[in-house]
């Protein structure tokens, strides 16, 4: 079970690794905590403008059901509203995702885990994986659910206790992915244009600790990604920064999705240093892919 704010970041941050477990027989969801009323509209070629602008919450469920029909993941709508991302210290909308208490905001995530049963979550860090009030939000419940859900003494009309076997933090966007791949664009096609386009893209990123753990071998799956991220017209264009990149470059350079363990409640085996997990499910007893 994988928890995202809004629809497109299911798309943006683990398609591929979704698209690698479903081809492998594993039982894959994805969480919206929000439904993306609030997004702008980030495709100046979107044939479909008219109905975003009059409808923006209604096009973005028709968006989310075309990238999951190009996954294959099963889908839930956790049911709170985008917050959207206030500026200059204006305060979040009523009733919004991120203004209601993460204890209230919990309970329909813990009912979905008590109800699906799944053996590994993921989601975001404490910083969202960047700084938007749904995704900080999304990290704060996502991991509470993962303690809570396993209380038999909190809410038992939520359902019976389980226990999540694994936590990972998505950490996909990292400098040393993208470094990989433009040291491979220098020495195959030192002429090529994408190393402008790593040199601005670079400016928002800086040197950080490399904090993956877990490396998924997903590269297979980068098409159904790419079609997963299209399928979200109103907040992807065809030449988004997602695409600068062909995908056999990405395959030869980093054909992975990383994440970092978290917790595991399951033994896990030795490893040596600079080794990387190749699945999540490494550790958890082989019961027919009952992940979620």
């Amino acid at each position: 079970m994988a928890v995202h704010a809004h629809p497109d970041d299911e798309s943006s941050k683990g398609a591929a690794t979704y698209a690698y477990y479903v081809n492998r027989g594993a039982d894959v969801m994805i969480v919206s905590c929000t439904g993306g009323e609030r997004g702008d509209v980030l495709n100046e070629s979107l044939a479909l403008r008219a109905w975003a602008e009059r409808d923006m919450p209604g096009l973005r469920r028709v968006e989310m059901a075309a990238a999951q029909a190009a996954v294959g993941f099963d889908h839930r709508w956790l049911g709170y509203a985008d917050s959207g991302l206030p500026e200059n210290d204006e305060p979040l909308p009523a009733n919004a995702f991120a203004a209601i208490p993460a204890e209230i905001s919990v309970r329909p995530l813990v009912h979905l885990i008590r109800q699906q049963k799944p053996q590994v979550l993921l989601t975001y860090d404490e910083k969202g994986g960047y700084p938007h009030p749904d995704h900080i939000r999304c990290h704060d419940i996502s991991v509470l659910a993962y303690e809570l859900a396993a209380d038999a003494s909190y809410a038992p009309e939520l359902g019976p206790a389980w226990q999540v076997s694994k936590l990972y933090y998505d950490r996909i966007f990292s400098y040393q992915r993208m470094q990989s791949i433009y040291k491979l664009v220098v020495e195959t096609d030192p002429e090529s244009p994408l190393i402008q386009s790593f040199t601005e893209m670079k400016r928002w990123m800086t040197e950080s600790p490399y904090l993956a753990t877990t490396q998924i071998p997903a590269g297979e799956f980068f098409e159904a990604r790419d079609r997963a991220l299209l399928a979200h017209a109103s907040q992807v264009s065809p030449d988004s920064s997602f695409f600068f990149w062909p995908n056999e470059l990405q395959r030869t350079a980093w054909p992975f999705e990383d994440y970092q363990l978290i917790d595991s409640k399951v033994p896990l085996p030795e490893t040596v240093e600079g080794s990387y997990e190749s699945d999540f499910f490494t550790g958890i007893e082989d019961d027919g892919w009952s992940s979620k």
